[in-house]
């Protein structure tokens, strides 16, 4: 794409933003205040900013351009907002675009800034940073050998971010650790798989939802397809761990797989455009049945969408520990084809009026993540194992010890590997025990 390079623009600019700023500095104090009721510019605030912009270009120890301190300027302003809104350069307003279809270059992990460390909001699934062990809560505080502090969010990104092969050393501050540690990882080109599904057991289908891309919407239509022609669903567990959200449009569509009727979510905020509500279309894909949704504290945005809305409309039990809590609306504002802002413009809200921003999803049943063995002995013997024992007279075959034996074993590795996802199976199967929608509706809904 070729640029468009436009320095008669600029300088002008410039010219004219100081000496409308030199004008304005001659105003009377009455002016100014008039000038501040109605809404205008701040004339203090505006003179203080010229000097320190003129005592930086001119006896700063290096020399700087015009466009570059204007440019940092904006950074600035857009980086002391929220942790979410920034400035895009051509590089990063390109990594956007690429982001949302699902391939992009990288390590593999969601990030925020908080303290002025980066903090992981979660890794993503199957990608070097979630291999190399970076956990949902980590604060990196170098990258190689570059502080983070001090740095904007999208100057950290841009460092970890580099050629397929390539290694970076994270310094790392983890709850529970007594120091720092550091991770190596080889930077990867990150191709997101948006939707896994498969059959945990006979009749309980698993969707894994990793990230919200444009075609989640429809490869979760899709999974519920798969799975349905795979084994007749009695319950469906919805994975929504460590998914840093994405698309909203996406997450909407999820939603909407799994509900009737209602509304979805809603956005309220200042400009035009930002009230908006998302309610579902007629068509519960699942026909009613048993949902449990996994969430923990890297289950943000999207994914706190998804949760909420069918957290208020009982159609499903949340289980895992409170989300992340990122309850903002970011709009994409380009400012020419190879710039853009990106700016909180909206909060969501679920459909019973819950803020998500700062709050979270609070789960129907909490259940941490732990690592836990079992007491009991996986090689027992049973009445089959025995010589000589008598028929059953049903005229089933009495050796099956060998796949009782697997099935124990493969329930005590689901056990020990995940307890979350072995619980939430086990409450399935006792919804399906006692009956579906009478289950959901006995569980209060928290109020975060």
């Amino acid at each position: 794409m070729a640029r468009r390079p436009y320095p008669f623009l600029r300088n002008s600019l410039l010219a004219l933003t100081l000496s409308s700023v030199s004008i304005w500095a001659q105003a009377s104090d009455a002016d100014a205040a008039s000038s501040t009721n109605s809404g205008a510019l701040p004339l203090d605030e505006l003179r203080t900013f010229t000097k320190v912009y003129e005592h930086i270009r001119k006896g700063y120890v290096e020399e700087i351009s015009d466009k570059s301190l204007l440019e940092y300027a904006i950074k600035g302003m857009l980086s002391e907002l929220d942790p979410h809104s920034a400035y895009l350069n051509e590089t990063s307003f390109d990594d956007l675009q690429i982001n949302t279809t699902g391939e992009f270059g990288g390590l593999g992990i969601e990030v925020g800034m908080e303290d002025g460390f980066v903090k992981v909001v979660s890794p993503i699934d199957d990608t070097p940073a979630a291999e190399a062990g970076v956990e949902a809560g980590d604060l990196i505080i170098k990258l190689d050998e570059t502080p983070v502090k001090g740095l904007s969010l999208q100057e950290a990104v841009e460092l970890m971010r580099g050629v397929k092969g390539s290694k970076i050393i994270l310094t790392i501050v983890r709850e529970g650790q007594n120091a720092p540690f550091e991770l190596e990882i080889i930077r990867d080109i990150i191709k997101v798989q948006s939707v896994r599904s498969k059959v945990l057991e006979e009749g309980f289908g698993y969707i894994r939802i990793a990230q919200f891309q444009v075609n989640t919407g429809s490869d979760t239509s899709a999974a519920i397809e798969k799975l349905q022609n795979e084994t007749e669903l009695k319950g469906l567990i919805l994975d929504l761990r460590n998914n840093p959200g994405g698309v909203l449009q996406a997450s909407v569509e999820v939603a909407d797989a799994f509900l009737d009727e209602g509304m979805i979510v809603y956005t309220e905020g200042r400009i035009e455009n930002t009230d908006t509500s998302y309610d579902a279309k007629a068509g519960d894909e699942t026909n009613g049945l048993p949902i449990v949704v996994l969430i923990n504290d890297g289950s943000a945005s999207a994914s706190e969408i998804v949760a909420g809305a069918l957290q208020d409309h009982r159609r499903a039990i949340i289980m895992g520990t409170r989300s992340f809590g990122k309850g903002s609306v970011q709009t994409v504002i380009p400012l020419s084809e190879e710039r853009a802002i990106k700016l909180t413009t909206a909060l969501y809200f679920t459909p019973n009026g819950r803020s998500i921003q700062a709050q979270g999803i609070a789960p129907d049943i909490e259940v941490v993540r732990a690592k836990v063995t079992s007491l009991g002995k996986s090689n027992r013997m049973s009445e089959a194992d025995l010589k000589g024992h008598l028929g059953n007279g049903n005229g089933k075959q009495e050796n099956g010890s060998e796949a009782r034996k697997q099935a124990s074993k493969e329930r005590s590795d689901l056990f020990s590997r995940d307890n979350q996802l072995f619980e939430a199976l086990n409450l399935l199967k006792g919804l399906n025990l006692f009956g579906r929608q009478q289950s959901v509706d006995d569980i209060e809904t928290p109020q975060s």
